[in-house]
């Protein structure tokens, strides 16, 4: 069964401080998910120096076309981060659930998953 990804709330645009966001390893063996609310950035950070590829696996939405995002490269550059999203429920969950399931070809990826107010 895949990893559940802890989600981060964002503080919103009246806070004082900012917030750390959760991180966790990919799952290479059985892929990660998130719980979705149509809200959430996924945040894969490359933590390595040779190129990875992650993989966000869309439903179908209400005319059957799918959107995965497949193999996209993170430079193989030392610590870099990409953001995607929000992910409207629609087109983005699994058949049956609220879970967008991620996954990564290697543990230098780390996901976290920002949930806007």
């Amino acid at each position: 069964m895949a990893t559940l990804l802890v989600k981060t709330t964002a503080p919103g645009g009246y806070a004082a401080a900012g917030v750390a966001v959760t991180m966790a390893a990919a799952d290479i063996v059985n892929g990660n998910y998130f719980v979705s609310s149509g809200k959430e950035l996924l945040v894969a950070y490359q933590s390595g120096i040779v190129e990875r590829h992650i993989t966000i696996t869309s439903g179908v939405d209400e005319f059957n076309r799918a959107g995965t995002i497949t193999a996209e490269a993170i430079a193989g550059v030392l610590a870099t981060t990409r953001i995607y999203g929000p992910f409207p429920a629609e087109g983005w969950v699994a058949a049956g659930t609220r879970n967008i399931f991620v996954s990564a070809d290697n543990a230098e990826i780390f996901f976290g998953v920002i949930t806007l107010p």
